[in-house]
């Protein structure tokens, strides 16, 4: 099993994170609680109910085959809002991928928050269908290239890149094995496309050369 236990800590209501706050009319607002890496935020089976806002740190999104394997669904950096359903039960289970603060909202008793939701529903969906498309090519340079295209928007289009997850993580978000995205991630830097800063840190050198290698 991927997941450790959960050791979480109470936060301050107001702890300063990075990307835009959401606020949500209708909930309750716990105080943010500390998971360390690896720790399980919920598993899947889990009643459903909550939406979760990374304050630090990263979330991965998974769900275990029957071989025993891991499939990545998603990852969700700071600033980011997670654990939507369309139903009462989560059908994925997410974990820390660092140390990770997460707050929660739970919704008021008979409160209508469809409004609010469908905005949440709406960019799940058009990720997941980006994250098909990706999964549909069969060249790695093509995936490995596509993601650090989205990391890279989603962080606000930095140049330097920040990649919380491991290459095990982006290998089994992509569909690849980390043999392959080690190697992927050494061509793209002997092409002069990124230069490697760290295991966690890539600099894109070419973003337009990126861009079309991922589309």
């Amino acid at each position: 099993m991927y997941a450790q236990a959960a050791a979480k800590i109470e936060l301050p209501t107001h702890l300063p994170h990075q990307g835009s706050s959401l606020a949500f009319d209708g909930t309750t607002v716990q105080p943010a609680s500390f998971f360390p890496a690896g720790s399980e935020i919920y598993a899947q089976g889990e009643k459903a109910g909550a939406l979760y806002q990374v304050e630090f740190g990263a979330v991965r999104v998974y769900r275990l085959l029957a071989d025993g394997r891991r499939q990545i669904s998603a990852f969700h950096l700071a600033g980011e809002t997670f654990g939507f359903e369309a139903d009462a039960t989560h059908h994925f289970f997410a974990e820390a991928i660092n140390a990770t603060g997460v707050r929660v909202f739970r919704a008021s008793a008979g409160t209508d928050m469809s409004r609010q939701l469908l905005p949440l529903a709406l960019k799940s969906l058009t990720r997941a269908q980006e994250h098909l498309l990706v999964l549909g090519r069969q060249n790695a340079i093509e995936r490995v290239a596509a993601f650090l295209v989205e990391i890279s928007e989603r962080q606000g289009e930095l140049r330097q890149v920040e990649l919380p997850m491991s290459r095990i993580d982006i290998g089994d978000y992509l569909g690849l094995t980390i043999e392959t995205v080690s190697r992927v991630f050494t061509r793209l830097k002997e092409k002069g496309v990124i230069r490697l800063l760290s295991l966690r840190s890539v600099e894109i050198l070419r973003w337009d050369t990126l861009l079309a290698m991922g589309e």
